[in-house]
């Protein structure tokens, strides 16, 4: 029998609660900036997390979240998952820490591009 889909998502595991911004929601949220809307999108989760794909249907449908173990395979592979969990957790700051260091890795690589193409302009 399966639960309806409010009570799926108001019911506490072990009296954990959490933040106003829910988790399933969010976690759907961040699926569908990372990944998008297309089928193919499911099946990128199923391949990265080993999770069914009925699971991943319901993570995308914010009807369920990944558990514990599901959850740190998509923060390796996913950006998005990864920074919506530290926020979930109130760590804004550590957000902000990673978001300075990928755009000191992009700066890094732009300048190495515009040094080759003026390398290639010069000779």
């Amino acid at each position: 029998m399966s639960l309806p889909k409010e009570d799926r998502k108001s019911r506490s595991v072990g009296g954990k609660v959490f933040p106003s911004d829910r988790f399933p929601d969010a976690i759907a949220a961040a699926l569908h900036r990372q990944y998008g809307d297309a089928h193919g999108a499911i099946k990128a989760v199923v391949h990265v997390t080993g999770a069914t794909e009925r699971a991943v249907k319901n993570w995308f449908q914010a009807k369920d979240g990944p558990n514990g173990e599901s959850l740190i395979r998509l923060c390796r592979h996913s950006d998005q998952v990864f920074e919506t969990v530290l926020l979930l957790a109130g760590r804004e700051e550590h957000v902000r820490v990673k978001k300075l260091g990928d755009l000191k890795v992009t700066l890094r690589q732009m300048l190495a591009l515009i040094s080759d193409l003026e390398a290639s302009t010069t000779r």
